[in-house]
């Protein structure tokens, strides 16, 4: 990438912004959300992760599963947690660098299911594979305004006969000079993912920690729980210096309140919970604030991204992930 110098003193708007709070009215929002990670806490179904929390001065109840996160186990984890960090490409040219209120970038999105194709010029839909992962890595690494591959579509060649997500993962790196993040990854299978991009620097472990070319998304599940594979996704993630995008999808008037200020406290819950678990796993362990928050078509039953709402929310977490010092990863800047 490019990248852009600029003389001292000078301060440059990366992009269109909309604030929506005063610093005041953020603060707000930091305490509603330090009272609902107390108080009801999270859900957190996977041993390894509440005996991490336990470890670190977080109320736990094994039985019923619940974890309660006191502000000072918050306020330590977004201290350790980095405000900048570099996702690697095969190519130095393609490296990005991720900062708080730093410049917008666009990625691929997805994990789509089918295909569009034309044979003998008709249109014709199919179930995607694992070489459309191929074709769409090639295209991205073509495509100058788009810095990284997220996975697009899925291999559903691979589906039920196992290992999925690591030949989706071995198709994109193979076939892309840039940065990929992979949007279903399989916590289990987070070793393998390592091990693939160690590979790539010839078994070199320092340079695979130094120069990641594998992220990771995760989401919690709404309202307010952490399950097993998300866990093990932050977890492993963090051990192997993976960024991990935590990446909440509350609906508001569904699997979040219908106002979009109780939606947007619990997702700062969810995604804060999910950052302070990484940093319990490995302090300084590169981490995104991520969103793709909406809320629910009450005609269709379902969450359209292209909302109002969306945009409202995307904007207002913009301002808390910079209130935090962290870089954000919303699905408004997915191209």
């Amino acid at each position: 990438m490019v990248r852009e110098y600029v003389e001292a003193g000078v301060e440059r708007l990366h992009g269109a912004g909309l604030r929506l709070f005063t610093k005041s009215e953020l603060k707000e929002i930091h305490s509603a959300t330090m009272d609902v990670l107390m108080d009801p806490g999270v859900l957190v179904t996977d041993p390894a992760g509440r005996e991490l929390f336990e470890k670190n001065g977080c109320e736990v109840d094994h039985k019923t599963e619940m974890v309660r996160i006191p502000e000072y186990v918050v306020r330590k984890a977004l201290q350790t947690a980095p405000s900048r960090f570099t996702l690697a490409g095969r190519i130095k040219e393609n490296d990005v660098l991720q900062e708080a209120g730093g410049k917008v970038y666009w990625t691929t999105f997805g994990t789509g299911v089918q295909v569009l194709k034309f044979e003998n010029g008709k249109p014709v839909v199919k179930d995607s594979t694992e070489a459309d992962i191929a074709e769409t890595a090639i295209i991205t690494d073509w495509c100058e305004n788009v810095a990284y591959f997220s996975l697009t579509v899925s291999a559903r060649d691979w589906s039920g006969k196992g290992a999925q997500d690591v030949h989706e993962t071995f198709a994109s790196i193979k076939n892309t000079s840039k940065h990929f993040q992979h949007i279903d990854p399989v916590g289990t299978n987070v070793d393998t993912y390592w091990e693939l991009a160690k590979a790539f620097y010839g078994g070199d472990e320092e340079m695979a920690r130094r120069r990641p070319l594998i992220s990771l998304l995760l989401c919690p599940t709404s309202p307010l729980q952490l399950h097993t594979n998300a866990v093990q996704v932050i977890i492993n993630g963090a051990k192997y210096g993976m960024p991990v995008n935590v990446l909440s999808m509350a609906m508001a008037g569904a699997t979040s309140p219908v106002h979009l200020a109780g939606t947007l406290v619990t997702h700062n819950a969810e995604v804060l919970a999910g950052i302070v678990l990484s940093q319990l796993a490995k302090p300084g362990a590169p981490v995104w604030y991520g969103s793709s928050t909406t809320m629910l078509d009450l005609r269709r039953g379902t969450a359209p991204v292209g909302a109002p709402e969306l945009g409202l929310i995307s904007a207002a977490v913009a301002q808390l992930a910079q209130y935090y010092g962290l870089g954000l990863l919303p699905s408004l800047s997915c191209g």
